[in-house]
Formats: C-alpha cells, sequence, structure tokens
C-alpha cells in the first residue's frame, strides 16, 4: 500500500510488522503486511503494554503503564479503583475530604472487593495546617495494608510520609530490601522531587525510632533507600497546579533522577486527554503516565451526572484559576471548569473581598446584601453557624482563633462556600449549578475533542477502563505512526488520527 485508507489501517495496525517497500518508479516508501522481496526495513510489531518502563508493570502487578489518579472528595472512588484493578491496571483513592469515619468504611470496601490484589492503592494528601490529620490517615492505610500511596502535595517529608516508607520494611535472602507498601510522589518541581529521591532526614527517622512508631530495624533500613520509587511529575493539571507545560519540567526531573537515584522511575501526569499527549509523555521517557481530569466523566466517578455534562461539553479553553479552599488565606488557586458554572468568578470576588476588608462587620450593607443573595445563598450569620458546627467538630483551634481575628473569621465564612461547592458538584444538589466547583484541566477539552463523534463520546460508553484502554492504543498507534514517518513513509495526515473503539 502507498496510499488511501489502506495505507492507513497498515500504519496503524500496530500489533503487526510494517515491513518498508519502496515503489518501483519513483521510490516511494510505502507498507507491506507482509515480508516482500525488496523490502528495505521492517518495523516489529508494538503492544500498547510496552509502552513506557516495563520495570513499572512488573513492580506493580499490572499489564499497562497507566494509572488513573486519586480525585478528591472521593470521586475517584471505590467503583472506579476496583474497576481499574480488576482491568490489570492501576487507581488511587481520592481521600482529601474524607473523614475518618468514611475513610474507615472505604478501605474496608476495598479489601474486601480486592482480597488477594495489590494493583490499587489511596492516596495521602499533605495537611499542611493538621499534621494530626496527616498522621490519621497515615495510620489507617498502614493498618489496612494498603499495598500502594499516593502522597500529594507535600513540599518536605514529613513524619507521616516516613511511617508510611518504613513501615515493614525487610530484606530477602539476598539483602535486597523488600517494600511492604510501594510509595509514589506526586511533585510539580524538581527540588520537591529531589527529596522523595532520597532517603530521608536522618534527624527525623531517629526521633520515629525513639518514639517507638518505627522499629530500629526499619529505622536503619529507610535510611538506605529513597522515600519513593515512583515519582509523578504532574504538569498543568486540574486543582492545585503550577500550571508547567510537561515538555519542560519532565525532563528536568528525569535528568535529576539520573544522577541522583538512577533505580527511581518518573511518570508522567498533567494534560494528557488524548492520544496525542500520552504518546509525546512516553516519547519523552515517561515509565507511566497518570490521568485526571479525564477520568471525572466516567461512569465509575462518583460526581453527580449533571456535573458530568458539564465537563463533556467543556473546551481547552474553558478553564480558568480559582481561589483554593484549603490555602484561602496564603492566596494559592486551583485549575476548575469555568464553562457552565460562575464558581470561578464568584470565588475571586470573595478573595477580593477579603484582601480589602479587615472583617465581616466591616463590609458595606449593600456588598452584604448582594453577597448573600449571588454568592452564598444564605446570610453571614446562618454561614457562621454552619462553620462553627463544622469547625467545632474538625479543629477547634480555628475558631479560638476566628474568635480573636475578624479577617480569620471572614475566611472560614468564605472557606464555606469554596468547600461547599464541590460538595453541591458531587452530589447534583438542586439550585446550585452555577457554583459547581470541578477541578479540571485542558485535558479534558482535548479529550472531548479527540472522543467527538465515537462511543466515548456517549455518557453511557465512558468506562474508566475503556478511557484508558483507547488513550493507551491510540499512544501506540501514534508512537508507530511516528516510527514509520520517521523512517521516510508518505503516510497521509490520517494515519495520526486514532478513533476510540470499544477495546477488550
Amino acid at each position: 500500500m502507498f496510499d488511501g485508507a489502506g495505507l492507513v489501517a497498515l500504519a496503524q495496525r500496530v500489533t503487526k510488522p510494517a515491513h518498508l517497500v519502496a515503489h518501483e518508479r519513483d521510490g516511494a516508501l510505502g507498507l507491506s503486511e507482509r515480508p516482500v522481496p525488496g523490502a528495505v526495513g521492517t518495523v516489529p510489531a508494538l503492544y500498547p503494554e510496552w509502552l513506557g518502563d516495563q520495570s513499572f508493570t512488573e513492580a506493580h502487578d499490572v499489564r499497562f503503564p497507566y494509572i488513573a489518579g486519586e480525585m478528591a472528595h472521593g470521586i475517584a472512588g471505590v467503583d472506579l479503583v476496583e474497576a481499574m484493578a480488576r482491568a490489570e491496571m492501576l487507581a488511587f483513592l481520592g481521600t482529601a475530604g474524607l473523614g475518618l469515619e468514611r475513610l474507615d468504611r472505604e478501605l474496608e470496601r476495598l479489601r474486601t472487593r480486592l482480597a488477594g490484589r495489590r494493583n490499587w492503592g489511596v492516596n495521602l494528601i499533605h495537611h499542611p495546617d493538621d499534621a494530626a490529620m496527616e498522621d490519621a490517615v497515615a495510620t489507617r492505610l498502614l493498618r489496612a495494608e494498603v499495598p500502594k500511596i499516593s502522597l500529594s502535595a507535600f513540599l518536605d517529608i514529613t513524619p507521616a510520609v516516613v511511617r508510611c516508607a518504613a513501615s515493614g520494611l525487610r530484606t530477602d535472602a539476598t539483602g535486597r530490601i523488600i517494600r511492604r507498601t510501594a510509595l509514589f510522589a506526586k511533585v510539580s518541581r524538581p527540588e520537591t522531587a529531589e527529596l522523595f529521591m532520597s532517603p530521608p532526614p536522618a534527624g527525623l527517622v531517629r526521633r520515629l525510632v525513639d518514639s517507638g512508631e518505627i522499629t530500629e530495624e526499619e529505622g536503619r533500613l529507610v535510611s538506605r533507600i529513597p522515600v519513593a520509587d515512583d515519582i509523578t511529575v504532574e504538569a498543568d493539571s486540574g486543582g492545585h497546579t503550577d500550571g508547567r507545560p510537561l515538555v519542560s519540567i519532565l525532563p528536568a526531573v528525569l535528568s535529576l533522577a539520573r544522577r541522583k537515584s538512577p533505580g527511581v522511575r518518573v511518570g508522567a501526569a498533567g494534560g494528557l486527554g488524548d492520544p496525542a499527549a500520552v504518546s509525546a509523555a512516553f516519547s519523552l521517557g515517561a515509565a507511566y503516565v497518570l490521568t485526571g481530569s479525564v477520568n471525572q466523566m466516567s461512569l465509575e466517578a462518583a460526581v453527580s451526572d449533571e456535573a458530568k455534562a458539564m465537563l463533556a461539553q467543556a473546551g481547552v479553553a474553558d478553564v480558568a484559576m480559582a481561589p483554593a479552599a484549603d490555602m484561602f488565606e496564603l492566596g494559592a488557586k486551583v485549575q476548575v471548569l469555568r464553562r457552565g458554572t460562575m464558581f470561578a468568578g464568584r470565588a475571586a470576588r470573595l478573595h477580593q473581598l477579603y484582601l480589602e476588608h479587615p472583617s465581616l462587620e466591616s463590609l458595606p450593607a449593600a456588598t452584604r446584601d448582594s453577597l448573600e443573595r449571588e454568592v452564598l445563598g444564605a446570610g453571614l450569620d446562618e454561614v457562621w453557624q454552619r462553620t462553627e458546627q463544622y469547625w467545632a467538630q474538625r479543629r477547634p483551634s480555628e475558631l479560638t482563633r476566628a474568635r480573636t481575628d475578624p479577617r480569620h473569621k471572614m475566611a472560614l465564612v468564605f472557606r464555606w462556600y469554596l468547600g461547599n461547592s464541590v460538595t453541591w458538584a458531587v452530589d447534583g444538589t438542586p439550585g446550585r449549578r452555577n457554583d459547581y466547583q470541578l477541578w479540571c484541566g485542558p485535558a479534558a477539552g482535548a479529550f472531548n475533542t479527540w472522543t467527538a463523534g465515537s462511543f466515548l463520546a456517549e455518557p453511557g460508553g465512558r468506562a474508566v477502563t475503556q478511557i484508558a484502554r483507547n488513550l493507551l492504543q491510540g499512544a501506540a498507534v501514534l508512537t508507530r505512526v511516528h516510527q514509520l514517518r520517521a523512517l521516510g513513509a508518505r503516510l497521509p495526515s490520517d494515519a495520526f488520527d486514532f478513533r476510540p473503539r470499544p477495546l477488550v
């Protein structure tokens, strides 16, 4: 085949070798499905399983180098994690925003449903203002013997991280250190990556040994290995993001790993919404890929159908930055869906009022009235009562501070809106559609563009495993097509267009 649909079909048939042949008249290179006399070369078969670093699949008992990442408030929930595990892939339960009682229930469900499997995991997110909560979550993950833990939002190594890294360490007959719990660290900066590529700080290890939180042997062993064996480099993504392009940050961390800790695997996340992006990540050297935004649209995602429908309409530019609930007073931001919701603008207004006024009482009457009607949907006094009830159970020290710091009280009231906007989206709360906070990066728009007109464009077809398999299959096709083009084959542009299809 030298042109047309036949040439495209041969180029995209990645699980069979492709033989390069020269046209007898002009020497143009085409493809043959079988060896022929005068063939000038052969490109071997390529399977999606072979993308990335095969030590990843071996280490984590999976078939594919692919992870469905944690999504907070249980959006990446038990159903999603189970579906990925049974499809020989990996996913992490999103624990941020879950109470401890619910976390215990979810862990028990996972342990029951996935008994005997080790290709599943749970997220441990950093709590910069609540070390007790961080430690409590870590304790539960270790007690439940969660096989894999994804560490996210950490800027430094904390006691909870070291406990997760050290607990259950042992050596085999050859002296090799064996981890009971595999640790992944999600980072967006080389300096943070380096912390996780290194052994934990000696002083912190000693403190944990002296307090009895890890054994002397565990302390000795953890001091000989990196904190994490897998580093996930997160580029421009939904939620908290530094907004860095993958083509810049991933090579920097890969270079660091080669110099600092060659045994550490480095994966890619952020902006992976179509096969071209996934293929590019592997071409840059990623050992594995991790997706997030696209999985919110899956059947298994624990978010309302209305929210999924809104995400399904997103384009690559339909996102915005908005104040983050957990770091509101610091001015940190998260990337969210802009199309179909007014959350980003309303949240920005709250932060501006926080900057301009010293207290709720100082707000002009007209501003106060507008805020209650157009944003909060309730009176400020009523919102404060609900806020008091929440913090009285969660962390009473916040209320103590608010009684002497009017600005902090104002921040807590405004954070009530930011926090509840996620719950409203998850639950599909009637009358709150304009306030949905949906963490979303440009990958969602790329996914919608790629899947338009295919079975993955239909809500009923968006199984999380089908999203994963098609992204990987498409990445394998594009990898093959680029190989053929680099060798001189004249391929039409259609060869670069992998259309989604049901895969088994």
